[in-house]
């Protein structure tokens, strides 16, 4: 990642008009090879019985992982798409926000890595995804 050209104020405007700005996700911090942001658990996250729903924690997931991995490639020559995502959600929240990490674990010329982990302001283990992108020449 070049942090010279990759600010945080570059990725938070890369959020606008998009799912993360509709769910209130904020990108809190860039590094090297990690993203944090942080999401709210309210009415534009609950699943029907009032708990953080599980496709909302994919979401920050997968923004995450797909943001880092377009921060480690030239984007005027190179694409990021996603090949596969899991995770693995460990405890229900009701309210407040969670705080999503993602780190590369592998940065390929062809695939890259990332782990996310999600967790409660009080530092609980909410849920954990990884997702592995592909790298493409941009046609």
């Amino acid at each position: 990642m070049n942090k010279d050209t990759n600010t945080l104020e570059q990725v938070k405007q890369w959020c606008k008009n998009t799912m993360m700005e509709y769910l209130g996700i904020e990108i809190t911090e860039v590094g090297g090879d990690y993203l944090c942001a942080r999401m709210p658990v309210d009415h534009r996250t609950h699943q029907p019985m009032g708990l953080l729903h599980g496709g909302a924690s994919v979401v920050l997931a997968e923004s995450l992982a797909s943001m880092g991995a377009a921060l480690q490639v030239d984007l005027t020559k190179k694409a990021c798409v996603g090949l596969e995502i899991n995770a693995n959600h460990i405890k229900g929240v009701r309210e407040g926000w969670v705080h999503g990490n993602a780190r590369a674990v592998h940065v390929g010329r062809s695939t890259q890595v990332w782990e996310t982990t999600i967790t409660t302001e009080a530092g609980d283990l909410v849920c954990i995804s990884r997702m592995t992108v592909a790298v493409i020449d941009k046609r």
